[in-house]
């Protein structure tokens, strides 16, 4: 069926989550081994702790950057860069803060929860490269701290990224969830605006996942590189 759709589809849409990550290697948050089983995230990836609890929080974020720096994107991530320079895919709407999507060289993408990949002042909104913390250099020249560009528990989603996965869903026919387990909100309703829209919605996750029921068609306990590249041979 998916094959089908995504022949047929006009505007196919792609939301990604943890899933896709981990098939580069990267660990999750909300697994049994996922990170937040060792670390609280409202003590360390909070605005709080960003405030009260700096250095705490600088060493918790440096080790982040320099984990992703140790991962490359995966093969499906390059065949979704392909598909949307074949003009088969319009979009990807991520969960994942890696920029694996456009070091893949994915053009439109909206980043529902920021990027690893820059670093901002927390004073004056200055934008750094995120080689500041493999630097050990957390001060802007203002003073202010250097914070990820990710959004913290207790911040709302970046406006512009938000507006875009919106729009996108609201032209999506075709609206394909990769590797997300669709717990968090407010991203979780962009997959069920997309079916209210009348998008035909695929979930592909290793587990099930609650808005399985909402799904025209679920793929469970199969890798999301793998399944791309057996598409890829159709598109």
């Amino acid at each position: 069926m998916l094959k089908d759709w995504l022949l047929e589809s006009k505007y196919t849409v792609v939301f990604t989550g943890a899933g896709m990550s981990t098939e580069s290697g990267l660990p999750d948050f909300r697994s049994n081994k996922g990170l937040w089983k060792k670390k609280d995230p409202s003590k360390i990836a909070s605005t709080a702790a960003l405030n009260e609890n700096v250095q705490e929080f600088i060493e918790f974020y440096r080790e982040r950057v320099l984990g992703v720096k140790e991962y490359k994107p995966h093969k499906g991530h390059y065949i979704l860069a392909d598909w949307e320079k074949r003009g088969i895919l319009k979009s990807i709407i991520t969960q994942n803060v890696d920029g694996f999507h456009q070091n893949a060289g994915s053009k439109k993408v909206a980043e529902l929860h920021g990027t690893l990949q820059k670093l901002h002042c927390q004073q004056c909104g200055k934008e750094y490269s995120s080689e500041e913390y493999v630097n050990q250099s957390y001060y802007c020249e203002c003073g202010g701290v250097l914070r990820p560009s990710i959004v913290l528990f207790g911040e709302l989603l970046p406006e512009l990224a938000f507006q875009l996965a919106l729009e996108e869903t609201n032209k999506a026919d075709l609206f394909l969830v990769l590797g997300s387990s669709l717990t968090v909100t407010p991203a979780n309703q962009f997959p069920l605006i997309a079916k209210q829209n009348g998008a035909k919605l695929v979930i592909v996750n290793m587990e099930p996942t609650d808005f399985d029921y909402y799904a025209d068609e679920v793929i469970h306990n199969k890798p999301i590189g793998e399944l791309l590249e057996e598409l890829n041979v159709f598109v």
